[in-house]
């Protein structure tokens, strides 16, 4: 049968430092806790769908971009936003990868017709680059953007009120 030994307090030698004190604990690198500052103490860990929501609200401030996300997402989300209680996700559309330090993202953007895909698409970037480096501290090392459809000026939504043409 084995048999356990319990080291009380009393018992439990001091921690020594390379300089012979007792009573303080050595640290790697010869950092102490105490002694860091209070910004430098554990580690902040950002989830995708942060990043996600950042970048889909900064693509979405720019002027031309009528939607985001491929025709299904967007059929699929323009019925959700017709439930009542139902919110817009600001997240159609958007792809992340996201590192420790890094992330990338990935855009799938419906733009107006008449506007500069190639202005829409940089004023887009920077927007998403700046909005995501800004509140996560992440740094971007890309956006890559596809342009899936242009909304043309007669194209029109379909009302919750509309009639139908079959009865």
């Amino acid at each position: 049968m084995a048999t356990q030994t319990v080291i009380t307090a009393k018992d439990a030698p001091a921690p020594r430092t390379g300089d012979g004190t007792a009573g303080t604990t050595e640290l790697p690198g010869g950092a102490r806790g105490a002694d860091q500052p209070a910004a430098d103490r554990g580690k902040t860990s950002i989830a995708d769908l942060v990043v996600v929501k950042v970048a889909g609200i900064a693509a979405r401030e720019i002027p031309g971009v009528y939607d985001m996300g491929g025709g299904l997402s967007r059929t699929i989300g323009a019925v959700r936003d017709r439930v009542p209680g139902g919110r817009p996700n600001v997240g159609r559309g958007v792809k992340v990868e996201v590192g420790e330090r890094q992330t990338a993202v990935d855009l799938d953007l419906v733009v107006e017709y008449g506007v500069s895909i190639t202005d829409v698409s940089r004023d887009v970037r920077e927007n998403v680059i700046s909005a995501v480096e800004r509140v996560t501290g992440l740094e971007v090392v890309e956006v890559n953007i596809t342009v899936n459809d242009v909304r043309l000026p007669d194209d029109e939504e379909p009302s919750a009120g509309a009639e139908a043409r079959v009865a």
